[in-house]
Formats: C-alpha cells, sequence, structure tokens
C-alpha cells in the first residue's frame, strides 16, 4: 500500500523531503551562521579578552611600574627620611652633647665662681685679719716708740767733744747730725734742729713731730658678707684716737730728750729746752703752720729720775712731772707757748769773754774794745735775770746780743743792739731794730747806748716793741747789777743832762 502511495503524497513527501531538507539546510546554515557568530563572539569574546587581557597586563604593568615607582619613592623618601632622622638623630646627638658640655661648663664654671667666691670670701677675711693684725703692729709701735730706743748712743758724746770749741755751731751741728742718725720706725722719726748755748750749758732741740694721721683710725677690720662682701674698717673712738696721739706725742718727747742726753758729755749739756712741733695745713687758711705741741726746759739730774724702760710708765704724767708745758687737745693741734721762743741756729754766738774782772775801778765806756762792750751788756742782761748770748760781728744782722726772758707769760726772745758812740743814735736805727723784731719773731728788741736818743725815737719804740736804754740809764743799771761805776767820755752833755749823769 505504502508503494501505491499517490503522486500527490510523493510530490508532497518530496516537497516534505526538500522542505525538510531547506529546513534541514536551514537549520544547518542557521546553525553555521550560529556556529559562525558563536565563532565570531567566541573571536571576539577571545580578542576582548585579548585586550582585556592586555589591558590588565597594561594595567598591571602600570601598576607595577607605579607601585615599583611608588615603591621606589617609599624607599627614596624612607631613606630620605632615614636620612633626615639620621642628620636629626646626629643633630640631636650633637646637640645633647653640646648641651652636656654646655652644662658640664656651667657646672665648672659655677664651680669656678662658687671656688671664686669662696676664695674671695677668704681672700677679704684674711685681708681683714691682715689689715686688723696691721693695725695692731702700728699700735704696738706707738707703744713701744719709747722702750725701743736704740742703745749705744753714748759713743756720740766723743764726737761732740771732739767738734766743741771756738766754733759752737760746729758743736750744734754734730749733736743734730747724731739726732738725725737715730732710727726710728717708718713715719715717726722727723727732723731735728738743734742750737746751742754754752753760758747756761742748754742744748735746744726742736723736733718735727708726725701728724695724727700715724695713729690708726680703726680699731679693726671685720668681714661683711654683703652683696657685694666687702672688708669694713671699725671705727675708733674719737677720744680714744685723741688719747692715743696725746700718748705719742708724748713718748716721743721723752725719747727725745733722752737721746740728746745720751749724745752730749754731761760737762757741756746740763739741761735741754725741747719743742715738739707738727706740721700742718691751717684749715682756717689753707696756709703750712707748725704749732708747738709741747715744751719743757728739764736738767740731766731731774731726767735721770724718770725710769722709761718701765712698762706703767706714763709718759703724759712724766712730763706734767718735769712741768712741761703740754697742749691740752694735740690731735686738734691746740699751740702751746714754748718755753724758748727762738731758734739759736739763727745766730752765730761768740765764745763768752769775761770783761768785768778785767775792767778798771772806773771804766770810761767809750774807751772801751767794741767787743768788750758787748759782753759787758751781755753781763749786765744776766745780772737782770735773763739768758743772754753775744753774737759774732758780721753774721749777727745788727744784734749784737740776743736774750731770753724765761716768764711764761711774758717772757720770750729779746735782740739787743748795742751802740756805743758818742752822738745821738738815729731813729732810723731803732726802725731798723724794730724790724728785725718782726723778722726774728721776737718778742722786743733793746737798743742800749752810750750816747742819747731823740724825740723820735722816744716817739716810735713803745709802739713797736722797742725798750730804749740810754748812757745815763746804763750807767744807773752797770751800778745797781755789776757794781761798776762806769765812766762816759761824752764831748758835750746831751739835752736834759747833767754832768753826775756821765761821771
Amino acid at each position: 500500500m505504502a508503494r501505491r502511495k499517490s503522486v500527490a503524497a510523493q510530490l508532497l513527501q518530496v516537497y516534505q523531503e526538500r522542505q525538510k531538507a531547506k529546513a534541514a539546510e536551514a537549520k544547518r546554515a542557521e546553525a553555521e551562521l550560529a556556529r559562525q557568530a558563536r565563532a565570531a563572539e567566541r573571536e571576539a569574546a577571545a580578542r576582548a579578552k585579548e585586550e582585556a587581557r592586555k589591558e590588565r597586563e597594561a594595567a598591571q604593568a602600570w601598576e607595577r611600574a607605579r607601585r615599583e615607582n611608588q615603591a621606589q619613592q617609599s624607599a627614596e623618601a624612607r631613606r630620605a627620611e632615614q636620612i633626615v632622622r639620621d642628620l636629626e638623630k646626629r643633630n640631636a646627638a650633637r646637640a645633647k652633647e653640646l648641651e652636656q658640655k654646655r652644662r658640664a661648663e656651667a657646672r665648672e664654671r659655677a664651680a669656678a665662681e662658687r671656688r671664686a667666691k669662696q676664695e674671695a670670701v677668704e681672700g677679704l677675711r684674711r685681708e681683714a685679719a691682715a689689715r686688723t693684725v696691721e693695725v695692731e703692729e702700728q699700735l704696738g709701735t706707738l707703744a713701744s716708740v719709747l722702750r725701743s730706743r736704740p742703745g749705744g748712743l753714748h759713743r756720740l758724746r766723743l764726737e761732740a767733744e771732739r767738734a766743741f770749741g771756738p766754733d759752737l755751731e760746729g758743736f750744734a751741728v754734730t749733736v743734730e747730725k747724731a739726732l738725725a742718725s737715730v732710727s726710728y720706725p717708718e713715719g715717726l722719726g722727723g727732723a731735728r734742729r738743734v742750737a746751742f748755748a754754752p753760758e747756761a750749758r742748754e742744748l735746744v732741740v726742736e723736733v718735727e713731730l708726725p701728724g695724727q694721721v700715724v695713729v690708726p683710725s680703726v680699731t679693726q677690720y671685720r668681714f661683711k658678707a654683703s652683696a657685694p662682701p666687702a672688708v669694713v674698717p671699725q671705727p675708733r673712738k674719737e677720744a680714744e684716737t685723741k688719747a692715743l696721739y696725746r700718748d705719742l706725742v708724748a713718748r716721743l718727747a721723752l725719747r727725745a730728750i733722752d737721746e740728746a742726753f745720751a749724745v752730749t758729755p754731761p760737762a757741756l749739756v746740763d739741761q735741754v729746752a725741747f719743742n715738739g712741733k707738727v706740721r700742718a695745713k691751717d684749715r682756717a687758711t689753707g696756709k703750712v703752720i707748725e704749732p708747738c705741741l709741747v715744751s719743757v726746759r728739764v736738767s740731766r739730774e731731774s731726767f735721770a729720775e724718770l725710769v722709761l724702760d718701765e712698762p706703767e710708765l706714763d709718759p703724759v704724767a712724766s712730763l706734767h712731772h718735769l712741768d712741761a708745758i703740754v697742749s691740752q687737745h694735740p690731735y686738734d693741734l691746740e699751740p702751746v707757748r714754748p718755753v724758748v721762743t727762738f731758734d739759736l741756729s739763727r745766730y752765730k754766738i761768740a765764745p763768752e769773754r769775761d770783761v768785768v774782772a778785767g775792767l778798771d775801778s772806773r771804766p770810761d765806756l767809750l774807751a772801751m774794745d767794741p767787743t768788750d762792750f758787748d759782753h759787758l751788756i751781755r753781763r749786765l742782761f744776766e745780772k737782770i735775770g735773763l739768758q743772754s748770748w753775744v753774737t759774732q760781728a758780721s753774721r749777727d744782722d745788727g744784734i749784737d746780743a740776743v736774750a731770753v726772758n724765761e716768764e711764761p707769760l711774758i717772757g720770750g726772745l729779746c735782740i739787743i743792739q748795742a751802740k756805743r758812740t758818742k752822738n745821738v743814735v738815729s731813729a732810723e736805727t731803732v726802725r731798723a731794730v724794730a724790724g728785725l723784731v718782726v723778722d726774728k719773731g721776737a718778742s722786743k728788741g733793746i737798743v742800749v747806748t752810750t750816747a742819747w736818743f731823740g724825740k723820735a725815737s722816744w716817739d716810735f719804740a713803745p709802739r713797736n716793741r722797742v725798750e730804749l736804754i740810754d748812757g745815763r740809764h746804763l750807767k744807773a743799771l752797770l751800778l745797781q747789777h755789776l757794781g761798776i761805776d762806769a765812766l762816759i767820755g761824752l764831748p758835750k752833755l746831751p739835752p736834759t743832762w747833767q754832768a753826775r749823769d756821765v761821771t
């Protein structure tokens, strides 16, 4: 039956087979297309995948490069940081080292400053102690200046004896040199001036005393821990300072007198007239002054009674025991009137001559030798009660003699001019003597003459500390004090005179 199918069926079957073949072809084509599409897709996917891979690889390479670069940068940064850290560490170490060094130096400086401060403090303490010791030593020197007299001064007497002769100035100079050769502590040995009055066997000694500055004005020096520390003086009480100076002046006076007796032979010098002066500035005027702080006239016998080496000896009391004139306030330079108010070294003293014994019973004053007449006047004033000396010719500044009145209040130096003449004494002569009174610092002047004075002289003399003794007054004084009934052989009688005044 199947073989008997119709053509239609066969055609349908062929058609169907053709359709199936077409469908199968179409399906194969579609499958091919799908395959190709899939292949294209696979290729595209592979290309995409390759591109993606390449992109990934590129990205990875870039990322690696970036990372490498970043790592390199990081490494470099780390290295830089490490360098910085190392530098910082080194700087820190260096700074630490410097800081440690600075601190060490600061500690050393602080320690050095402390040591220096301690040393300075110790130095100031030592300075205070040393200066205190100096003050004590200076006080000891002042206190021992009398007991520490050098020995062996008596051997200088022989030189003084050899220097004694007609030229009495040589004797005074020798004694002065001997006294100047005696060593004293620094600041206590002043200048010495010496004169000699042979008639009274008296040595006149004038000594320059030290000023008040030799007495320490402080008791001690102490260390004061102030800011800054210092050495400060402890002032001495004014009363104590003045007492120390008064005591020193007395000690130096006693020592100078003792030395004067030690270097002079007892046969030539029986007493010493001492003046202690100090050279200073007058605070009121600014001028140099030399006030006399102590003055005394003492015999060798009276002075020998003092035990100068006795530690309990009070030098001020000793001077009062010797009837010395001592300033009540020597520290204030309050002066006293010296017992000898002149310097004999200003005069050339002539050797003593006893003319009275060789005079006739009634000598004519105008016929006498000029030198004998001067010595006669000297003897007259000695009898009256003055100490007197005749000066040598050509060296007396017009002065024929000098005399001393020892009365404490009214006494002093008198300069004397003797005019052995038969004519009136001129007023110029009297005025010249008044000038010498001022120049020599004398208390008065005396003009003695064998003649007379004019009215101008009598008017001038009382106003200028000059006393006039004319011939008739001189004749009366010679008779009264020396028992000499002298004649004055004037060629004519002066006005108002009578014959008995000259005969």
